[in-house]
């Protein structure tokens, strides 16, 4: 039986999106295989700053991935990407919801708030 998972990768920066999507192509060849899964949705959100270093970089190319395959294809799957030293991270869930997107950087304090937080002060 085939159950939706998600998989977030975070590549090493220095990976052009080249090398990172042959990469993808053979991570998801071992999901896929046997007609048991489909690949459902791939959003590459792009580099970005890590919140604490990871094996000395200091940013990473995400990528989320949205998959339907069998529960006895991911062990072999996961060894895979472990063993693969361009990731420095990812994460296996069971998926239960829309596509996940990336959110934008909060945009500048509106003027709104600015002029409340001087009267407070005042």
């Amino acid at each position: 039986m085939a159950r939706r998972y998600e998989t977030v990768y975070i590549f090493d920066p220095a990976l052009e999106e080249p090398a990172i999507s042959e990469k993808l192509e053979r991570f998801h060849a071992l999901l896929t295989r046997e007609g048991k899964g489909t690949i459902t949705n791939v959003a590459q959100w792009g580099k970005r700053s890590l919140a604490f270093p990871i094996k000395k970089k200091d940013a990473g190319f995400y990528v989320v991935a949205q998959y339907e395959t069998a529960g006895a294809l991911l062990p072999e799957y996961e060894r895979a990407v472990k063993l693969d030293e361009g990731v420095l991270r990812f994460l296996v869930v069971v998926s239960e919801g829309l596509p996940a997107k990336p959110e934008a950087a909060p945009a500048v304090i509106a003027a709104d708030v600015v002029d409340e937080i001087e009267e407070d002060d005042a």
